[in-house]
């Protein structure tokens, strides 16, 4: 073959070399931020990652209760516990829930049981370093719509409105000591109770009821609605079950024009019965809700679906010893949390912090 087309054979090789080099760069790029095509229901599916974006859940576990531990995913849907099993503070204790700032800062509330007077906040610039931020301790006397509210805080959750620019804090306070032929009556007697502040620091109300309608909620937070129409709240109704009372012990949600309402009374439940703890993320692909919560006490975590806050939901499987059924995995033992949504450079700094292999401290 003449030399000149050796030459033009040779470009022709490189140049083919490099269209297929780019075209191939094209569907991995592609591959990694275009959501996978629908798949029957049933068949097997392959998550959605973005490579922005990954979750962090802060929770207790059913041997250390109320200790911070943490756990992570990169498609919402498969956890991995970090730092070994092992907690994450040695200082913080509650029914952990998160918020971010204005500032930029991480915010985490707790107490140390729901008899202790004060609720207690924590910041941290990177989820990894906590330290303490302050306390607040709500007046519960003399709450309007709630005589006799005796002196007990559950749950503290948190979150940060940007538009009002104010956080929202929420409780359950109740107003029945139980006893033991009736253990129940304390729990029927549970009410959300809220508070707002700039700051943390200082709370411009003393508490009111969130909800006006008389039934018994805990471990309530609120989101806003999709498409910036309002704000929903999410409860787990505290009645117990009974056939006339069916949705009791499940989690449902009400969705109203405000932050503070009206809320109407909760829709159907979005879980089975004796579920508590919820907390919700939304999906990589910015088009699903996922809503976890407890089978307690601590027997499993369930998940429901969904492509707007107001529904439709369906249960998803997971955790059923059947790995071609599940569609999401969750460490045993793994109690109340909060999960949050976090940048993958969050993500990495946070396993390099706590890696999943980390051993124990001598003597623990």
């Amino acid at each position: 073959m003449p030399d000149n087309l050796k030459r033009m054979s040779r470009g022709r090789v490189a140049l083919a070399s490099c269209l297929l080099a780019g075209s191939l760069w094209a569907q991995a790029a592609s591959a990694q931020t275009t959501p996978p095509v629908a798949v029957p229901p049933g068949a097997p599916e392959t998550p959605y990652v973005d490579p922005d974006k990954a979750y962090l859940f802060a929770h207790m576990t059913s041997e250390h209760y109320g200790v911070l531990y943490y756990a992570v995913s990169i498609d919402g849907l498969h956890w991995r516990a970090l730092n070994g099993g092992q907690p994450v503070s040695q200082d913080y204790h509650g029914h952990a829930s998160i918020a971010k700032g204005p500032d930029g800062r991480y915010y985490l509330v707790g107490n140390k049981s729901d008899g202790d007077k004060l609720i207690r906040f924590w910041s941290s610039t990177d989820l990894i370093h906590w330290t303490p931020y302050g306390t607040y301790e709500p007046k519960l006397s003399n709450i309007p719509g709630l005589p006799n509210a005796l002196q007990r805080i559950g749950a503290p959750k948190l979150y940060f409105d940007a538009p009002s620019g104010n956080f929202l804090l929420t409780w359950h306070t109740p107003t029945v000591p139980g006893v033991p032929d009736d253990p129940e009556r304390y729990w029927a007697s549970q009410r959300t109770l809220y508070v707002q502040s700039k700051d943390l620091k200082t709370f411009a109300a003393p508490p009111k009821r969130l909800f006006n309608w008389d039934m018994a909620t805990i471990d309530t937070f609120v989101r806003p609605n999709d498409d910036g129409k309002g704000y929903c709240a999410i409860i787990k109704d505290e009645r117990y079950p009974s056939y006339n009372w069916t949705t009791g012990k499940t989690v449902r949600i009400s969705c109203g024009p405000t932050l503070l309402g009206p809320y109407p009374e909760p829709g159907a439940p979005i879980s089975p019965n004796f579920r508590e703890a919820p907390t919700l993320i939304r999906a990589p692909n910015n088009q699903d809700w996922l809503m976890y919560y407890e089978q307690y006490a601590g027997a499993s975590y369930g998940l429901s679906k969904a492509p707007r806050l107001e529904g439709p939901w369906y249960q998803v499987s997971g955790n059923s010893r059947v790995p071609a059924w599940d569609r999401f995995s969750m460490p045993e033992g793994f109690r109340h949390g909060s999960m949050v949504e976090i940048s993958r450079k969050e993500y990495d700094a946070i396993v390099a912090a706590f890696p999943e292999n980390a051993k124990a401290p001598a003597g623990k």
